[in-house]
Parts: C-alpha cells; sequence; structure tokens
C-alpha cells in the first residue's frame, strides 16, 4: 500500500526549540530547533515514504481568530532564538527535496487534516508525524498518528487507550477540557478523567449538554454556565478537512536533494557529520553531527550499519561446541540475558546471548515455550558449559547493564567473577550528561545504528507476549542484536575513555569493581516489619485526616487539598495571597516552591505542605513497601542505579531508599520497620559534614582547615569567625545562619535564597555572605577558579578524576550559564563524595568477603552504610568500618565517621 507522511512542521519546531539544549554555530547563531527538527526528518526519510509533506503555520490570523478574538490571545511572543531558525528549517526543508506548505487563513493542522482525509480517500496509508494531541480526532483504520520525539504511535486502540474515548469522540472531549495554551475556556474543572467518564456515560457532547439540568454539585454549576460557550469551543477545536488546497496527495512527491544548498546549510549551521555524509563519508546517527555543545566530549562519527551479521540459533551440541570453542579462543566476549521480567530478583532466565566480533553472535534459547517451539539444549547443561568461561579472571567480559545479568546468573546458580567492561558505565563516565546510556540511545549515537526494540518482539499494552513466547527466530534476531552491539559499543568507548586518564581510573577503579558490590547490597536487602508499616501507614492517614481538617477550617469551605485548582482558587481569589510563581501556562502555580514561598503569609500553604508529605510517605513507602517484600526472603530488594546522577550519586528505586525523610518523626517512624532479624542488629555508618570537609580541602583555606583540624564544631566556629566572637557567645540562630551559608554555598545559595531561609531581609543575608568570603578567602578564591577553569575547559573534576561537562557554561542564556556555575562549584564537592563512599563500599565488601567477617552492607542512602551485624560481633564491627571508611580517601583534614546501633534503622542513628 502507498504511504502518504504529513509532517507537523510547527509543532516540531517548538518541541525541538524548548527541549534541546541553546546550540549554536560557529557565529552564534542558534541552531538547536534546526538541528532537532532535522534530525526528525532524517528519520522519516530513512523509511522511504511514497508520499510526503512539510507543514508549518503561515503567519498572519486564520478563521479561529475571526471565530473567537481570544483564542491563542495570551500566548507569550515567540523567542527571537526561535525565530531566526524558522526561514533556514525552510531552507532546509526545501534542500532536501521536500515539499513544503503554508496555506494562509488556516493552521497548519486543517492542511494536514484536508490531506490526511483526501489520501485516505484514495487508498494511501496516512501516518501524521506530530506531537499535537488534537490529531487523535483523526485516527482511523488509514491513519495514524507517530511522534518522533517520544517514540510512540496512535492507532484506533491507542487513542482509546491513551485518552479514554474513541477518535470520533476527541472534538467532544477537546470542547470539555479547553485548551489553556490556545486560551480555550473549557468546564471549570472538568479534566481529561472527567470528560471521558461523562463521554463514556452520555456519548457525545450534544447528549452531555441536553442533559446538563440532571449534573449534580459544583461540576454540574460548572458546566450549565459553560453551555453558551461548548459550540464555540467545539469549532474551535475541530480540524478541517476541506482546505482547499492547490496540491493533491498523489502530487507531494518527494524530490531530488539539492546538494549544493544542503553543503551551504550544513556548513553555516556546523552539521559536520552531515556534510560528511553528503560528500561521500558514510551513513551518519541521528544524533551525529549536532552543532557542539560547550564543553562537550568529542566523539568520532559512527559510520552506520555497515557491518554483516551473522547470527546463529543454538539448537543443538554440535553448534553449541562452536560456540564454545569460539568463546575459548576469544580474548574478549559480550553476553546478555533474556528473561521473564525486569525485577532481578524474581525474572527467570529464558535464553542467553553471546558475542565475539563485531556481527558474530549468537543466541542460546533456555526456556522459550511459544506453540510449536523447537527443543532446546537443557539450561544445566549451558550453564555448567559457560560457567568456567564467566568464572576465568584471564578472560574479559562485556555486558550492558551487567548487574541485571550478574543477579539473573547468580540466582540459576553460575556465579560470574565479574563483567570487565559495562558499556553503560563506559558512557556515563566518559560523558554523564552526553546521553542516555542505555542501549538503543548509545548505538544510534556512538554506532549509528538502529536497534530491534523489545516492543518490536513481544508487542504492547494488553497484546504483549512474555519473551519466552517470542518465536525463535525473531528471539534471535533480537537477543543476539544485543550482544553485538554491547561489544561493538565496547570497542568505540574503551579508546575513548583510556585517552582520558582520570575518567578511565574511575571506570576501572570505582564504577566496575563497585557493580558486584552493589549486586550483593542488592541481594541481601533488608528486612521489613510488615505489621509495623501497616500501623504506620493507619496513622499517617489518621494525620492526613486531620490536616485535611484543619485546612477546610482555615479556608471556610471543603475543598480537595489534592487539587492544584481548588487550590489555586482558595490561595489566590478567596484568600488573595500573592502569586511568587506562576505554571508554564502562566496560571499561579501551587507547587512546593510557591507554598513555601506562601507559609510565613498564611497557615494553610503550610497545612498543605505537611499533608502532601505525609500523602507521600502513604504512597511511596507504606503502602508501597509492603507490595514490594518479596515473598522468598521477606526483605525488600531496592535497586541501585549508577549511570543516572551526572555527579556520580547513587541512585535507588523499588523502593528510593534516598527520598525517606529523616528529621521528621513520620520519616523516622518508616525507618522503625527496617529490621534486624533475631540475633543481629542495624549499624549505621554516616559521613560527617563530608562535603564541607571536601570544600575546605579543595579551597585550601585555612581558616576552614583549622576548624575541622581543631575538631570544632564547624557551624559555630563559622560564626564566630564571620561575627567575630567567642565560640561560647555564639547563639542558636547564630550557628544555624552559619550552618545555612555552609551548606548553601555548596549548592549555589544567594542573598535571596539565604534571606528567605533564615526570614531575615535581603540586604541583611548579603552582608552575611560578605563578611564570611572576607573571613574565608579561600573559599572565594576557590569559586572563581572553578567557575572560570569551568568556562575555559567546558567541565569540572572531582578529585579522583570523575568529569562533569557543563554544556551551558557559556550559554547566552543567563539563567542556563548560572545554573552551570552553580552546578561547576557543586559537582566537584558532591562528586568527591559519592566517589568517596564507594571506594569504602569496594574496600569494605573485600575485607568482610575476605574475613567472613559476621556482617551483610544492607542499604547505602546518601553518605551512610547501613549493616546488618550478627550482635557478637558489634563492637569489632563498628571499628572496623569506620575505620576502613576513614581510610577512603586522604584529605587535607580527617574524615569523620559517626556510628550506631539499634535494633531497627531508626535506632542506629
Amino acid at each position: 500500500m502507498s504511504t502518504l507522511l504529513l509532517i507537523d512542521g510547527s509543532s516540531y519546531l517548538f518541541r525541538a526549540f524548548h527541549a534541546l539544549p541553546p546550540l549554536t554555530n560557529r557565529e552564534g547563531e542558534p541552531t538547536g530547533a534546526l538541528f532537532g527538527v532535522f534530525n526528525m526528518l532524517r528519520k522519516h526519510l530513512a523509511d522511504r515514504p511514497d508520499h510526503v509533506a512539510v507543514v508549518f503555520d503561515a503567519s498572519g490570523p486564520t478563521f479561529r481568530e475571526e471565530l473567537d478574538p481570544q483564542y491563542k490571545a495570551n500566548r507569550p511572543p515567540m523567542p527571537d532564538d526561535l525565530r531566526v531558525q524558522i526561514e533556514p528549517l525552510h531552507a532546509l526543508v526545501r534542500a532536501l527535496g521536500l515539499p513544503l506548505l503554508r496555506i494562509e487563513g488556516v493552521e497548519a493542522d486543517d492542511v494536514i487534516g484536508t490531506l490526511a482525509r483526501q489520501g485516505a480517500a484514495a487508498g494511501l496509508q496516512v501516518t501524521i508525524s506530530t506531537s499535537d494531541k488534537d490529531f487523535a480526532q483523526l485516527v482511523d483504520d488509514r491513519i495514524g498518528l507517530v511522534n518522533t520525539m517520544s517514540g510512540s504511535a496512535l492507532d484506533r486502540d491507542g487513542v482509546i487507550g491513551k485518552f479514554g474515548v474513541p477518535p470520533e469522540r476527541i472534538i467532544d472531549y477537546l470542547a470539555l477540557m479547553g485548551d489553556s495554551i490556545d486560551n480555550v475556556p473549557g468546564v471549570e474543572k472538568c479534566g481529561p478523567k472527567t470528560a471521558a467518564k461523562w463521554l463514556a456515560e452520555f456519548g457525545s457532547l450534544d447528549a452531555i449538554m441536553a442533559a446538563a439540568d440532571t449534573f449534580k454539585g459544583k461540576l454540574g454549576e460548572n458546566l450549565r454556565t459553560a453551555l453558551p460557550r461548548l459550540p464555540l469551543n467545539r469549532e474551535l477545536v475541530t480540524i478541517r478537512t476541506d482546505v482547499p488546497l492547490e496540491l493533491g496527495p498523489g502530487q507531494l512527491r518527494p524530490g531530488e536533494p539539492d546538494r549544493e544548498a544542503l553543503r551551504q546549510i550544513y556548513t553555516r549551521y556546523g552539521f559536520t557529520a552531515a556534510l560528511r555524509e553528503l560528500d561521500g563519508g558514510g551513513a551518519v546517527s541521528e544524533t551525529a553531527g549536532a552543532p557542539a555543545a560547550t564543553g562537550a566530549a568529542a566523539v568520532p562519527t559512527p559510520a552506520g550499519d555497515s557491518i554483516e551479521r551473522h547470527y546463529d540459533l543454538v539448537l543443538d551440541e554440535a553448534t553449541w561446541a562452536g560456540w564454545l570453542q569460539r568463546l575459548r579462543d576469544a580474548d574478549c566476549f559480550a553476553f546478555d540475558t533474556e528473561t521473564t521480567g525486569l525485577d532481578p530478583q524474581r525474572a527467570t532466565l529464558v535464553g542467553l546471548s553471546l558475542a565475539v566480533a563485531p556481527g558474530i553472535a549468537c543466541y542460546v534459547p533456555l526456556a522459550h515455550d511459544g506453540p510449536g517451539v523447537a527443543p532446546q539444549l537443557p539450561a544445566a547443561k549451558v550453564l555448567a558449559d559457560l560457567a568456567p568461561l564467566l568464572a576465568d579472571p584471564m578472560k574479559k567480559r562485556v555486558a550492558q547493564n551487567g548487574k541485571y545479568d550478574l543477579h539473573i546468573l547468580r540466582r540459576a546458580g553460575i556465579e560470574v567473577a565479574d563483567v570487565t567492561f559495562d558499556t553503560m558505565l563506559e558512557s556515563y563516565v566518559f560523558n554523564a550528561t552526553a546521553t542516555r546510556h542505555d542501549m538503543d540511545s548509545l548505538a544510534a549515537r556512538y554506532l549509528g545504528v538502529t536497534t530491534i526494540k523489545y516492543d518490536d518482539v513481544t508487542g504492547k499494552g494488553s497484546k504483549r507476549i512474555g519473551f519466552s513466547q517470542v518465536d525463535l527466530g525473531t528471539a534471535t534476531r533480537y537477543a543476539a542484536e544485543d550482544a553485538d552491539v554491547t561489544l561493538r559499543l565496547h570497542q568505540v568507548l574503551w579508546p575513548l575513555l583510556q585517552d582520558e586518564p582520570g575518567p578511565r581510573d574511575v571506570f576501572t577503579r570505582i564504577e566496575m569493581p563497585l557493580v558486584p558490590v552493589l549486586g550483593r547490597v542488592e541481594a541481601n536487602g533488608v528486612l521489613i516489619d510488615r505489621d509495623m508499616l501497616v500501623e504506620q501507614g493507619r496513622h499517617l492517614r489518621q494525620r492526613m485526616l486531620e490536616l485535611e481538617q484543619q485546612a477546610h477550617a482555615m479556608a471556610g469551605r471543603a475543598f480537595s487539598l489534592d487539587s492544584p485548582k481548588q487550590l489555586q482558587a482558595i490561595l489566590y481569589q478567596e484568600l488573595g495571597l500573592p502569586v511568587a510563581f506562576k505554571t508554564a501556562t502562566g496560571q499561579p502555580s501551587t507547587n512546593e516552591e510557591a507554598l513555601d514561598a506562601l507559609a510565613d503569609q498564611h497557615p494553610l500553604p503550610r497545612v498543605i505542605l505537611d499533608y502532601r508529605s505525609l500523602a507521600k510517605l502513604v504512597s511511596t513507602y507504606t503502602d508501597k513497601l509492603i507490595e514490594q517484600i518479596n515473598p522468598d526472603t521477606g526483605r525488600v530488594h531496592t535497586c541501585y542505579h549508577q549511570a543516572v546522577a551526572a555527579t556520580g550519586r547513587l541512585s535507588s528505586s523499588d523502593p528510593n531508599l534516598q527520598n525517606i525523610p529523616v528529621r521528621s518523626e513520620e520519616g523516622r517512624r518508616i525507618r522503625q520497620a527496617f529490621i534486624a532479624p533475631p540475633g543481629w542488629k542495624i549499624l549505621a555508618a554516616d559521613y560527617s559534614q563530608i562535603e564541607l570537609r571536601i570544600m575546605a580541602h579543595l579551597s585550601d583555606d585555612e581558616g576552614l582547615l583549622a576548624a575541622f583540624r581543631s575538631g570544632l564544631d564547624i557551624h559555630r566556629a563559622t560564626a564566630a569567625e564571620v561575627l567575630g566572637k567567642p565560640l561560647d557567645e555564639v547563639s542558636a540562630n547564630e550557628r544555624r545562619a552559619a550552618k545555612a551559608v555552609n551548606f548553601g554555598l555548596i549548592y549555589g545559595m544567594g542573598a535571596f535564597g539565604l534571606a528567605r531561609q533564615l526570614g531575615i531581609d535581603r540586604g541583611e543575608a548579603q552582608h552575611y555572605i560578605d563578611r564570611y568570603f572576607a573571613r574565608y578567602p579561600g573559599v572565594r578564591a576557590f569559586m572563581e577558579s572553578t567557575r572560570e577553569q569551568a568556562r575555559e575547559r567546558g567541565h569540572v573534576e572531582t578529585v579522583f578524576g570523575r568529569r562533569l561537562y557543563l554544556n551551558d557554561i557559556r550559554a547566552r542564556n543567563a539563567n542556563l550559564r548560572q545554573a552551570a556555575e552553580r552546578a561547576a562549584i557543586n559537582a566537584p564537592m558532591q562528586g568527591t563524595a559519592a566517589d568517596i563512599i564507594k571506594r569504602a563500599m569496594i574496600d569494605l565488601d573485600a575485607c568482610v568477603r575476605r574475613r567472613e567477617f559476621p556482617a551483610k552492607m544492607i542499604m547505602q542512602v546518601h553518605d551512610e552504610l547501613v549493616f546488618e551485624v550478627r550482635e557478637d560481633a558489634l563492637e569489632e564491627a563498628r571499628a572496623l568500618i569506620t575505620e576502613r571508611m576513614c581510610a577512603a580517601a586522604e584529605l587535607k583534614i580527617p574524615l569523620v565517621v559517626d556510628a550506631g546501633i539499634g535494633d531497627n534503622w531508626d535506632q542506629a542513628h
């Protein structure tokens, strides 16, 4: 069937401008939106559509402004940096040989809608490429939607799944909700769920309007108030499909590219890889050739997927014997597991893939059970044959996110000595912020390869099947590609790391040795008192109910504390509180920052904040933790992520241990449910003020160094220095101010932030900061030199060589540039702290295993390590753990570790 591709150029132009960093060419001309749309166009051209058009909005008013003069009246003017990219983009589209349409008096949506209906009527299969939800009204058996920026596609079932209504009801759905971006007011407080519910019950907007008198409560009043407006809304949100056009779908054929025009555009705007491809240098990936953001690490241009592939399906012993010999002969091989799920503590092995050279890979199915599946080799035999190769310390093994595979193999009875190279971590250490570090993203960036996606082989939603049900041919193409691409990524990434001594050492001495350590911590898990969590959940819900009643009393009426719209009306309309922050659409904000700013003007915002804090504890911990208890172990097994935080900090999920409040009574109650088994205790060891100690080390400020060497209370000592008074005369409030400055400077806090935190005026806060720098001149010098080095090099480093690239350090946008400067100061301290605790984990894990010590590392949270220790070894364990943690780094001042012991995590603090 012939295809028609209709590209919503205006939609993608705005999305690309806001999604990508402010890239520029050598002359400083903005290029981010241009490059983003260029990549989207390249993706579509690779699919070779039979008919295609790129449609943009024309300048000037449309018929919708005639219907409603307020239509889009609240939109801010187009940013200058975006405006100057429109004409170059039009020129680029034409140079690529693509028909470009701009029709006055109508929007691009209407042109696309008309062509889509005409194309479908002519028997074409139509795809609309857009990020605009309004196009869902056009979807039918011949018209579908795709969004290349999000990777999503919608057919009729997809529309129903996403919006809760079929395509033919989308117009009514949009009319009810309205559209704040286009200034189309809907029924007040009628959101997506309400609109879908009404349409499911009544069938259409007309039926809802006819039954408006039967609707109860405030929503019913709002509906009746909106009745005169709804017919106009319906007309405004309806995409026209009858626009008179000079060209029909059959005339919209891609032409030959204008190579000379493309060469001029690529040269001017810095699309170096695209220019190389134009001149015969091979294909490039979707991310190659981007105008380099300041400070970005240099990477080679990928050559595309030109390697011939030979993927074997291993079903018999002879083929398996041949692969075993290949593995024995190979200096380095890649491996990957296919499983029944994502939870490494519960998923089971379905098959293994292996690669020994680029394009040479195999898949060994072990537990496929789909209809008519061929007999497979016994899993026990395959794993027994592999065990010596996975345990051989002389073999180099490569994986992508290898910690997951280690878990799966361990649970299958195979202990892997280690993973020598993890491509996810190679990418992360080389440049933490350059791209996502999943295999698909890395393959596109470094190899120019578009990989087969999991959804491509298993399906989506209700139609998804387990991997064990995938036919063996498809499974081989998918799984063997994973191992092949992993090996090829290593062959690109490892040479890049070898050229950078600092990052190379971070990779080989910190991140890779940490992989099996984290695997053991996750496997150990932490014991949970289920009954205590149930009781804590009951207590928190009771407290939430009390806060809700307080809020209603303060507001003078009942309202939903979970509704931003209702809260907005209470705070800003009925109570008349000032608007300090606004949402992206210009509405008064009710987020945490906004409520915190209002907390000193009325008691209600503080009550709302307290309510939200408790609601988060209930949903994230008391309820969720119970679900996450492993039925086989009675423990919760969190998952630690090494390649997320740019500074090197570990993060965790399922559950997220980093976000349990430590200072609130409710947070401490949650920690009380983390318990030790009989005969054991919890030991928690926490670095004391580690980032301030690193600040003293890096700044070499004599005042800070002297305070730490003397063992003084650093915040009291700071207050005494700044205020010029004896230590014993420093008040609690003065110490609090000093503490705010000490920690605030690490995170780039200025006078405005300090004033808000301490409840003082900005001038007084600035005066305090000025006195601080006068007493600690080394700190000011360190901060200034760090900013300057960041501007010169485009990156900063930790004490151990971890590197953070700062793409916005020379940005013309002041907010972006200042944020990058704050990150430049913070990253060396936070990153060094992350490196130190990782080094301590590696060392302690080795000590405990070597000595067969009766202790288990069970958690890492911020600057804290948590252990289960047998009761008869507590003091020895305390001494060993504090000693090794203090020895994890040699700074100009000693590290200090506080260790506590208890029956549960809270008691151990």
